[in-house]
Parts: structure tokens; C-alpha cells; sequence
């Protein structure tokens, strides 16, 4: 019996160990990578330059002061309630930026969270929605982000709140909620349809801020697009399915003039963080935008937060 226990023990103690290790190291990129990270063709940055705006790239990764919407040197604060995240400098200065990084480990840290040095990002970095795109896509963003002005500096640490401060265990979060892959055509649709899917599914990660979560920081599937809290923990963001608590009354012409001018059906202007989305997407062609509407009108409708409330 006593053997026994002895063994019982000692696989508890290394089945510690093995959890402790896995929670540190990027369990995902191990056990679940797709591992098609290389993209099949020759990178195309006058594609990257289009994915990198509808991806709102520059919102978050901009210079603190700079006007210049090309120098991404990160570093301004985005507050939300697990504290403040500084995103970094993504520009391809060769010591602060990523201008060392290969087109590989950028692929797999756009659609896998994961770091050159194998680390796992925070998901406030949107990957589980990124995940979505395919190897070339990501690849392309990369090449036009090679074209941007390198930029020099540091970004500090995030701030964050206990227990978020603790960076163990994103493998293990990773490992059990990210899913899914690239998203491929639905030759049932329309062509303006799958696009929109790509769009907002995809590099534009729509569903990352007008969705609520779990506790756990997981989207809830069945109130996907529904609207939910605002990062910032002020007020909500809006529904954008079909519903009356959302763009029930909106054409598909109306969503996509909003994406173009920030201007709502009652000419009211959007503020805040769509403001900064609208100065992204008014960057996308026509045809991006109007693609990106009639996917947003085909959703099922879901009931939640009013605008009006």
C-alpha cells in the first residue's frame, strides 16, 4: 500500500511539473499548430497594405504623437478591465521592432499568438480572430509592413491587474479555446458574401469587441455580434445583427457608407473606437465595404444591447 502511494504521489508531482512546464511554454504551438505557416507564393504587400487597414493595424500599434498613420511604433495605452496593455512596436526597426522577424514566425504570431521566442500574447492581440486568414494573406501584411519607416524605442510592459499579470498559462488558455481555421469560400454564396465573411470573420475581428465573453475571455458563439461591454469597461458596443436592438432597419447600402464616413442612417457620427475603425476601413475599396455589409446583414438575428438603452 504504501508503494502504492509513493506512486501515486510521485505521478502527481510530475504530472505538476508537466502542467507548470506547459503552462509557460506555448502548448498550443505544439500539440495544435496547422504547421502551414509558409505562404505558397511570392508576398504581395499591394495586398498587405489593404488587409493591414481593414485589420485596423495602425489603431492599435500607432506612435504616441506622431500624425504619420505609417509609424507604428506602439505604445499607446489601451485600457480595459484587466488593465492596461501597451501594444508593441511592430515597425521593422531591426532592435525594437520586428524587423528581424522572418515572414514565418510574423505568420504564426498573426494566427497563432505566438512569439519568435515561442511566448504566447495576451488575446487583447486579436489572433483568435486573425487565425483565420490564410498563410499568404498574413505573409502579405508582413511584406507591407517591410515598406513602413522603422521606428526607434522601446515599449514599456503591459500594467496589468493580478491574476492577468501572470503570462503563464496563455498556452494552456490557447490549447483549450483556440479554434477554428482559415475560413474557405462557401461556394453556396455569393462572392461578396464570402468575402465579407473573410473581412469581418477574419483580419477585420468584428466579433472581438461587439461580442460578450465568458469569464474566461472566450466569445459566447450564440451571442456572437450582439454587442457586449466596451473594452474600456465604459458603456457597450452595439449589435450589429439583424435585430431590432440592432441593424434591423439598417440596407446593406447603409452599413456601408458608415464604414466609409463614420455617418449613421439618422446622420449621427460614430465616436470613440469606431471613429478610429471608420479612418481604417474608409481605406478599403467600395466593393470591401459593401461585402462586408451584406455578410453583416445575412447573420441571424440575436437580440442584445440597444442602442437606445
Amino acid at each position: 500500500m504504501a508503494r502504492l502511494i509513493r506512486s501515486i504521489i510521485a505521478a502527481m508531482v510530475l504530472a505538476g511539473f508537466a502542467l507548470y512546464w506547459l503552462s509557460d511554454f506555448d502548448a498550443y504551438s505544439v500539440f495544435r499548430s496547422d504547421q502551414r505557416l509558409k505562404s505558397s507564393r511570392a508576398p504581395d504587400p499591394v495586398n498587405g497594405k489593404i488587409l493591414f487597414a481593414a485589420g485596423g493595424c495602425v489603431s492599435c500599434h500607432a506612435s504616441p504623437g506622431s500624425t504619420d498613420r505609417r509609424h507604428i511604433g506602439g505604445g499607446q495605452p489601451l485600457k480595459t478591465p484587466f488593465g492596461i496593455f501597451y501594444p508593441p512596436n511592430i515597425s521593422p526597426d531591426p532592435i525594437d521592432g520586428i524587423g528581424q522577424w522572418t515572414s514565418v514566425q510574423f505568420v504564426r504570431a498573426l494566427r497563432e499568438g505566438t512569439a519568435p521566442d515561442r511566448h504566447s500574447y495576451y488575446p487583447a492581440f486579436p489572433y483568435p480572430s486573425y487565425r483565420h486568414l490564410s498563410p499568404e494573406d498574413a505573409a502579405d501584411i508582413f511584406a507591407y509592413i517591410q515598406t513602413l519607416p522603422a521606428i526607434r524605442g522601446k515599449v514599456q510592459d503591459h500594467a496589468l491587474d493580478f491574476p492577468y499579470s501572470i503570462r503563464r498559462g496563455l498556452g494552456l488558455w490557447k490549447l483549450a479555446f483556440l479554434n477554428g481555421g482559415v475560413i474557405e469560400p462557401d461556394p453556396t454564396r455569393s462572392e461578396g458574401w464570402n468575402r465579407g465573411r473573410y473581412l469581418v470573420e477574419g483580419i477585420g475581428h468584428c466579433a472581438e469587441c461587439h461580442s460578450p465573453r465568458t469569464i474566461a475571455g472566450v466569445i459566447l458563439a450564440e451571442k456572437r455580434f450582439s454587442g457586449g461591454p466596451a473594452i474600456d469597461g465604459k458603456g457597450f458596443v452595439p449589435n450589429l445583427t439583424p435585430d431590432p436592438t440592432g441593424l434591423a432597419d439598417w440596407s446593406e447600402g447603409d452599413i456601408a457608407s458608415l464604414l466609409k464616413d463614420g455617418l449613421t442612417p439618422d446622420a449621427d457620427s460614430v465616436g470613440g473606437a469606431m471613429a478610429e475603425v471608420v479612418r481604417n476601413t474608409a481605406e478599403l475599396s467600395e466593393a470591401d465595404r459593401r461585402a462586408m455589409a451584406i455578410y453583416l446583414k445575412s447573420l441571424p438575428p440575436i437580440e442584445g444591447h440597444s442602442r437606445t438603452k
